[in-house]
């Protein structure tokens, strides 16, 4: 049989390691992408609003991809790595949109589908898989982001009620929000409840004023003294455990999506390079450029192999959350670096959002942060490496 040719988009065919299905997700996800965000987003970021960001959650809706990797209550019911292909897409894309579907679909959804009542998932979950109702998810607070145990948001038993207080911030959806998983210390631990945006002492300031994820629609959540039936609270979640088992369903995305806004990057310096002419040639002739061309070519594929070979192992059960953790770490730090150095190739142009390239760089700044820090990752790797806990001094 003869060697396929060389293809640099795919310099380690990583396409054959892909089913027919997981390739046919990725082109649908790429062609919406390329239709309906591309010829906008660039205007989204610079203006830091998306007007039709409702409209986008009902086409993504239509297109299955909201909890598409959750079975039933109108789910897709997709592999994981049919899911990572399409976080790759979106986030090719940009940041903002990727972080809409993870967080409706990783976060808000998958919380309510593994810990919520029937009743609760019923009344939900059909909704958010069509995008006509959308959820954020309330852990971080102002003052405890990386350790969420000392969160301050308080449940109080009143009767058969419980009274909400508390304050949640960097809350993606968080002002569209139709519904947010708020997680609240008790007397009894952690406990998650389904909270209404239309309660009584609810509300979702927007933040503004953001240099990344400007594309993306992020919130406060304040509780003042919201009160929900018993019915509210996720019956299943006991612990810190629920809500971080929620946020490696999250990781597992990023670790795709990064690449994603990497390989955009390094495809937008290769054809720059091969375009863009100086000292009578194209730079991309130029030694020092493809020594950049050719670093971040195998960072990128490296990364996606790392993704690939995660998400296999998330479909045969055997995927830990350390794992997840690798990925989050490497690929996102990969993904920013190819990012800072695609933007060296573009020269001057390649801090113009008429290229992707520093739009990608400014969002994985926020990626690198959220969901776990860098810091907080190697922590857990490290805890996983020597059996001995780091996080407390």
């Amino acid at each position: 049989m003869a060697t396929p040719p060389f293809r640099p988009d795919d310099p380690l065919d990583i396409d054959w390691l892909l089913t027919e299905e997981e390739r046919s997700v990725r082109e649908t996800v790429r062609d919406w992408c390329r239709e309906r965000v591309r010829p906008h987003i660039g205007a989204w970021f610079e203006s830091g609003d998306i007007p039709m960001v409702k409209d986008l959650a009902e086409e993504l809706g239509g297109l299955g991809l909201l909890g598409m990797h959750l079975s039933g209550y109108g789910c897709a019911g997709a592999g994981a790595v049919a899911y990572g292909a399409a976080c790759a897409e979106l986030e090719a894309c940009d940041s903002g949109i990727r972080s809409l579907v993870s967080v409706q679909g990783s976060l808000a959804m998958y919380a309510i589908w593994r810990f919520g009542s029937t009743e609760q998932k019923e009344q939900w979950l059909p909704r958010m898989a069509a995008g006509t109702a959308i959820g954020c998810f309330g852990l971080t607070e102002p003052d405890h982001g990386s350790d969420p145990g000392a969160m301050r948001t308080y449940a109080r038993r009143d009767g058969s009620d419980w009274v909400l207080s508390g304050h949640k911030m960097w809350i993606t959806n968080a002002p569209i929000a139709d519904v947010a998983v708020v997680w609240a210390a008790t007397d009894d631990g952690v406990k998650g409840f389904v909270v209404p945006a239309d309660a009584p002492g609810f509300s979702a300031p927007r933040i503004d004023r953001k240099l990344s994820l400007r594309a993306s629609v992020t919130g406060e959540l304040v509780l003042d003294g919201v009160r929900l039936p018993e019915s509210s609270k996720l019956p299943e979640a006991g612990g810190l455990g629920a809500p971080l088992r929620c946020l490696s369903e999250a990781r597992y995305g990023i670790v795709w999506g990064a690449m994603g806004a990497a390989k955009d990057s390094l495809d937008c310096a290769r054809d720059y390079a091969v375009s863009r002419e100086q000292f009578g040639k194209p730079i991309a002739g130029f030694q020092l450029t493809q020594a950049k061309l050719a670093d971040m070519t195998v960072d990128v594929h490296k990364g996606m192999l790392l993704a690939l070979h995660l998400g296999r192992l998330k479909e045969a059960g055997r995927l830990r959350n350390e794992q997840v953790s690798i990925g989050k770490l490497d690929n996102v730090r990969a993904a920013l670096e190819v990012c800072r150095t695609a933007r060296t190739v573009l020269g001057a142009n390649g801090i113009s959002l008429d290229y992707p390239v520093i739009r990608h760089m400014n969002n994985l700044e926020s990626v690198l942060t959220y969901e776990g820090t860098s810091e907080m990752h190697t922590l857990i790797l490290g805890q996983a490496l020597t059996g001995l806990n780091a996080f407390r001094g």
